[in-house]
């Protein structure tokens, strides 16, 4: 399938992009693959900034009351309103990336030996027996819940800043 883009905005800009049924099997794939090269070429050449909210940044980048009337009221930028910009890019640029790699494999460590064992006399509702894991003596399997579940939270973080700062992506 082709779609026809609106009005270029740039004269070598593409005016239809082909996309093919397998670029739908998984969208969010697809989509990190366009949205990490773009995020990181935006953040090298950048010629301006959006205003970043204190609550998206480290307490280390806030804006104190004082700059942000200063902003409001003045058009100043204090001395981390692009810094704060740089870490939301970051923070983007981390989600969409991890799309891209195998990340939860850092989290497991040693190898399974296990099996599926019915256990004697179980029957689920249909009369199907039931099973359950049994451990072998080789089973050295471990994975970092806590880990796994912070990096997943920066992930989710990176997407929400994602949607909420989409129209500050602009250079």
């Amino acid at each position: 399938m082709y779609v026809k883009l609106g009005s270029p905005a740039r004269k070598n800009r593409a005016e239809t992009i082909k996309i093919h049924d397998y670029d739908t099997w998984n969208v969010d794939i697809t989509l990190a693959h366009i949205i990490v090269p773009l995020l990181k070429r935006l953040k090298e050449v950048k010629q301006g900034a959006p205003f970043v909210d204190n609550e998206d940044v480290p307490k280390f980048l806030h804006a104190t009351e004082e700059e942000l009337k200063e902003h409001w009221d003045g058009g100043e930028s204090d001395k981390h309103y692009f810094t704060r910009w740089d870490y939301v890019m970051d923070q983007m640029i981390f989600a969409f990336q991890s799309k891209l790699e195998d990340w939860e494999d850092e989290f497991a460590s040693g190898e399974n030996d296990v099996s599926f064992v019915e256990i004697p006399n179980e029957k689920d509702e249909e009369g199907e027996p039931l099973f359950t894991w049994e451990y072998g003596p080789n089973h050295t399997r471990e994975y970092d819940v806590e880990g796994r579940e912070k990096y997943q939270n920066r992930i989710i973080k990176g997407f929400k800043l994602f949607g909420k700062y989409y129209n500050g992506l602009w250079d």
